[in-house]
């Protein structure tokens, strides 16, 4: 009875090992459908193949491509910012000051976020999501303050103003990425894909939804949905999902007025010029007088007050008037080139926190930049939200830096950077130990010499 009763417990452990193996196989080859196929590579493209193969390549990429957003994002806050920093604080570069400072304040936090161990940090995690929704719930109270008609800041005193949210999004990504690693052996059952993920991530977008920020909300939603496409959820949840949110994206555009411009306003911003369809109209106004290659950085003509939020969820248009359709493609490119390098991160790493918090920041600063774009562009509602590392604002710079750090660290660790690392630092260490023995025999050498020569005065002075 006993023997039988043990056969069963093995044949059914064995059931759901299989089972958990085949849903987190499923998820990694969901990302593996993005590699190249190695067929038929031939010239300049098996050339490109080659240079993405190598161990290093992705820290590189990571590193390359956030600083030039980073360094175009101070050149454009300084030209889009002028203007208006004139007119409020009688200083064109005081914007663009603080920006370089909160650049420099997130620098040395991206330095530390590379370094850090992953022991050290997932043992974070828990406190970060306690104290983002802990912030969030005090935007809600006398603490919270209105801008544009989203109660998503925090005011302390001072001229520095808060937004939890943006803290949040990477909270959400970390405590998630080190739920799922934990529960990676109990993912076959559908209660553990939900619970707790779900709910909590629920609580953050309704604190969220509270605040009446619409647009912060889908990019919850949409790195949500990313960490669970990874992990591999059944695709109807999706479906369900999407229904879901769809019906209450609905019904909070239908309950507020200001919602219900902005939709109009996306479908034809010139319908109402002159009030709601402002910024969108003048949006395609900065895009279209820049033309190919623009008008030249400092010369945009819309940001003389005639474009709303210009230096910050608009920067984008700024852009394309001073830089021209180049300017937008090539940060359209950036982004991407960063989406595809977290791709390439999460399908080398080898263990489960990291795939799955590489793909969680991908999807919310791709997703983030798209929403962006997609709004200046009027080919998506007005979500107010900026473009990462490139708008104006501490709040969403210093999140985001840290994420890059992470980054760089993920990608440190790739099997291949690891061995191609600790192959360098051998070689440096061989290299300087060749030095210090060569430059001691030199040393002995000059020392016999000396000698020799002592003697020889000695001898040649008797």
């Amino acid at each position: 009875m006993t023997s039988a009763t043990n056969d069963r417990r093995t044949v059914a452990g064995d059931g759901h090992a299989r089972q958990t193996g085949s849903r987190l196989t499923a998820g990694r080859g969901r990302l593996s459908r993005w590699r190249w196929s190695r067929d038929d590579e031939s010239g300049w493209l098996a050339e490109i193949r080659r240079s993405l193969d190598r161990p290093l390549t992705s820290y590189h990429l990571v590193i390359g491509v956030s600083g030039l957003l980073l360094a175009l994002g101070l050149v454009m806050v300084l030209s889009a910012s002028s203007v208006y920093a004139l007119s409020v604080y009688g200083d064109s570069y005081a914007l663009a000051a603080r920006q370089f400072i909160w650049v420099a304040a997130g620098l040395p936090m991206a330095f530390v976020a590379s370094r850090l161990p992953p022991r050290v940090l997932r043992a974070m995690v828990y406190p970060a999501l306690i104290v983002s929704i802990v912030l969030l719930a005090l935007t809600l109270t006398p603490l919270g303050v209105s801008v544009n008609g989203n109660r998503n800041w925090l005011s302390f005193g001072g001229p520095f103003l808060l937004q939890p949210s943006e803290a949040a999004k990477l909270a959400l990504v970390l405590w998630g990425a080190d739920l799922f690693a934990r529960k990676e052996k109990l993912l076959s059952e559908w209660k553990h894909l939900v619970i707790p993920f779900v709910p909590v991530c629920g609580v953050v977008l309704a604190l969220v939804l509270a605040q009446r920020d619409l647009g912060t909300s889908l990019v919850l939603f949409s790195l949500v949905l990313v960490m669970l496409f990874v992990v591999g959820t059944p695709m109807r949840f999706f479906g369900i999902a999407v229904a879901g949110v769809g019906l209450v994206v609905t019904y909070l555009v239908v309950t507020r007025e200001h919602r219900r411009e902005r939709l109009t306003t996306f479908l034809d911003p010139f319908a109402d010029y002159r009030d709601t369809g402002w910024q969108a109209a003048h949006s395609l106004f900065a895009l279209g007088t820049g033309g190919w290659w623009g008008v030249g950085i400092g010369n945009s003509r819309e940001k003389w007050g005639r474009l709303p939020e210009a230096h910050t969820d608009f920067i984008y248009a700024v852009i394309g008037e001073e830089l021209g359709l180049a300017g937008t493609i090539i940060v359209l490119g950036l982004f991407l080139t960063l989406a595809f390098v977290g791709v390439r991160i999460a399908l080398r790493a080898d263990d489960t926190f990291t795939r799955l918090a590489t793909a969680g920041i991908i999807g919310w600063l791709t997703a983030q930049a798209l929403v962006n774009m997609g709004a200046v562009l009027v080919l998506l509602p007005i979500a107010g939200i900026p473009l990462p590392l490139v708008s104006y604002g501490g709040s969403a710079m210093l999140p985001t830096l840290f994420a890059i750090g992470l980054l760089v660290s993920f990608a440190r660790n790739e099997p291949a950077a690891r061995a191609a690392l600790a192959d360098r630092r051998k070689s440096r260490a061989a290299a300087k130990a060749a030095a210090g023995t060569k430059a001691a025999a030199g040393t002995k050498v000059m020392s016999r010499a000396k000698v020799a020569s002592d003697k020889k005065a000695r001898t040649t002075k008797g």
